[in-house]
């Protein structure tokens, strides 16, 4: 399984660059404190090589909670074309947790979709949702949407769950 690929060039025709959300992005990036030692930041997609491995790891603890539309190694390529974001949240230089998002432009509206969110000390990085938000509505975004299971509903608490995904696995049919 390969973990790492070389990026390809950037291009101005990303989602990011064609909005402006790439120069809005880069303005916000930095670390924000969120718990004793915990700081959290917004990747910028040239660092994305620099930690791969660690986040591919995270990422990896997603995997068995999916219905198979993404594997890790799914995700370096768009988020090191802006297509998709990636936070992390560190503690003293160590990342222990990352987060995937993407920004998805429905007909009426834009909001920011988490896709995968993992790793340890839980409690030291969930109160960094606030700044989560902010950033979406920095871009434009007016919602959040998170990809999940129903135990994230324990722990966001000031979410609801808007509708469920339901799934039916069809190759067994194929030939």
């Amino acid at each position: 399984m390969k973990r790492r690929q070389d990026p390809e060039p950037e291009t101005s025709d990303s989602p990011m660059d064609r909005t402006g959300i790439q120069d809005r992005a880069k303005e916000f990036i930095g670390t924000v404190q969120a718990g004793t030692n915990c700081k959290i930041g917004l990747v910028p997609p040239e660092h994305i090589p620099n930690i791969w491995d660690t986040v591919y790891r995270h990422l990896e603890l997603m995997t068995p909670h999916s219905e198979g539309e993404l594997q890790p190694e799914d995700f370096y390529k768009a988020l090191t074309n802006a297509e998709m974001q990636l936070w992390i949240a560190a503690d003293d230089g160590n990342i222990i947790a990352s987060m995937v998002s993407q920004i998805i432009p429905y007909p009426r509206k834009q909001v920011l979709r988490i896709i995968s969110i993992a790793g340890k000390s839980m409690e030291e990085w969930i109160q960094f949702l606030p700044v989560v938000e902010n950033w979406a509505l920095s871009v434009g975004c007016t919602s959040l949407e998170c990809w999940g299971r129903k135990g994230w509903l324990k722990i966001l608490q000031d979410w609801k769950c808007s509708y469920h995904i339901l799934t039916k696995d069809l190759t067994g049919r194929m030939h």
